[in-house]
């Protein structure tokens, strides 16, 4: 008998002892059958050098331990049974029809809004509330004051919200409320 068939065979005959112990380690009975047969698979191929262990069933548990490791490691870069589930379940981003028409409504409104701006109000509209640009700077990239830049902007909002049948919202000047 070859030294890899004896190694073998001693795994064999302590097979269920092994899988008890790995399923208690794992406190899994399909991850411990998992391990199990990939240890087989393992011990099958394996030519066991003279002297190399001094105690075998050991070495194959430790083996079967190795494999246990080995296998977490390679399903922790895997998705979860959850998360696969969450993915399957996602809400489409899928837009109604109607949503779509409303939309490009708004838009082509918005645009006729713009364009009844004067150039100068279109400009500091979109300064202020594209680019996200303070009064101050507006009023310094204009030439103009800073009240001024909050007149023009006024008017270019309720310009547009009348266009557009919205409301306008004030996010400075007199009689807006600081948030806390």
């Amino acid at each position: 008998m070859s030294a890899d068939a004896s190694l073998l065979g001693l795994f064999l005959a302590n097979y269920e002892d092994f899988r008890r112990r790995l399923r208690r380690r794992l406190r899994s009975d399909d991850l411990a059958d998992d391990v199990m047969q990939e240890t087989y698979l393992r011990v099958e191929k394996l030519a066991m050098p003279d002297g190399h262990a001094t105690h075998p069933t050991s070495y194959l548990f430790r083996m079967a331990l190795n494999m246990a490791a080995d296998h977490h490691r390679s399903q922790s870069r895997l998705l979860t049974g959850e998360e696969v589930d969450e993915l399957l379940h996602a809400v489409d981003d899928v837009v109604e029809p109607s949503t779509v028409l409303a939309s490009q409504q708004d838009i082509v409104a918005l645009s006729a809004a713009l364009e009844g701006l004067t150039r100068r109000q279109r400009e500091i509209l979109i300064a202020a509330r594209v680019e996200e640009l303070p009064q101050a700077d507006i009023a310094a990239r204009y030439g103009i004051s800073v009240r001024m830049v909050g007149k023009e902007l006024k008017k270019a909002l309720e310009t547009c919200a009348t266009k557009t049948g919205r409301r306008a919202y004030q996010r400075f000047g007199p009689g807006v409320r600081e948030t806390s």
